[in-house]
């Protein structure tokens, strides 16, 4: 019998007992949260350290953070965690008769008009499948998946994708220059020449989705390469409210053109003519080293990309 399993350093209970201690650093709010007085969870901790050998956690009297192998051991264990919270809600799901649920986590640079090819298919196809959706930063979402707290994610991806997770579709999303009225008709009165136009793009107000985003660095970079180097007046983690400021008169913005899909009958909107659109990728990803449940599958197959 594995060492590990004839005299474990801790079970699954003490190990998310130390999770709850690096998540929000501190013993008294762990303690809280789990239902146990600060003593009690010292003692599980110092237990877990003990069998281990190992230092977990550096206390100071303000503050508690990990050591080194404290951090291992907390990033590691999200997969553990996360597994058994699955596989439990598996069986829950095939044996206990528990209602089926796809959890999506969906990029906050992707607008509310996307929404309806996601999920209107397999609402209308399966109804007794439930979905859980969550607007998350792409990091955030990469991470969940890896801890198995989502099923599935749409993101813009980064340039490199962990190992963990694989792309299972990916679609283009085009991207248009967008001014309200009054805008449209001052950059449309200019002569046709690219030097004038570019000269006044660069006098006008942006608002942009935020540069900490994939999206936001890409198009930053493709902006550059168009001799477009603005320095915008906001960002914004979404497109929903940069169209809207727009409306506005509030500045001029590229977004994509599926999420003006919500604002067709906004009559203070215009799409400025381009020499070049800007294209991103979106993508489907899944973890790899699980096996897609059925119910999963088939609410990726129902979406319309």
């Amino acid at each position: 019998m594995n060492e590990f399993l004839h005299a474990p350093p801790f079970d699954l209970y003490e190990l998310q007992l130390f999770r709850l201690v690096v998540q929000h650093r501190s013993f008294t709010k762990a303690a809280q949260l789990a239902g146990l007085t600060q003593s009690a969870i010292t003692r599980q901790i110092q237990g877990m350290e003990a069998s281990l050998g190992l230092e977990l956690l550096e206390r100071t009297t303000r503050s508690v953070r990990s050591t080194p192998a404290g951090e291992f051991l907390f990033h590691e264990s999200a997969r553990l965690i996360g597994d058994v919270e699955a596989s439990l809600q598996r069986l829950r799901e095939q044996f206990a008769g528990a209602r089926q649920e796809v959890r999506v986590g969906i990029s906050r640079s992707i607008g509310h008009a996307y929404l309806p090819g996601f999920f209107h298919a397999n609402l209308r196809r399966h109804p007794q499948v439930a979905c859980r959706a969550s607007y998350q930063p792409s990091a955030d979402i990469l991470a969940a998946l890896e801890a198995n707290d989502l099923d599935l994610g749409v993101l813009c991806p980064p340039p490199r994708l962990p190992q963990t997770v694989r792309v299972t579709h990916r679609f283009e999303d085009t991207f248009t220059l967008l001014a309200s009225r009054e805008l449209a008709a001052a950059f449309l009165a200019l002569p046709n020449s690219t030097k004038t136009r570019t000269a006044w793009l660069l006098k006008q107000n942006w608002l942009l989705i935020d540069d900490a985003t994939n999206t936001g660095r890409k198009l930053r970079g493709w902006m550059k390469r168009q001799g477009l180097p603005v320095e915008p007046t906001m960002q914004m983690d979404g497109f929903d409210p940069i169209i809207n400021l727009v409306a506005l008169g509030l500045g001029i913005s590229l977004v994509p053109i599926r999420a003006l899909a919500l604002y067709g009958r906004k009559q203070t909107l215009r799409r400025l003519p381009m020499r070049e659109r800007f294209v991103r990728e979106l993508v489907v990803v899944v973890r790899r080293h699980r096996k897609t449940p059925a119910h999963v599958a088939q609410f990726v197959a129902n979406v319309l990309f």
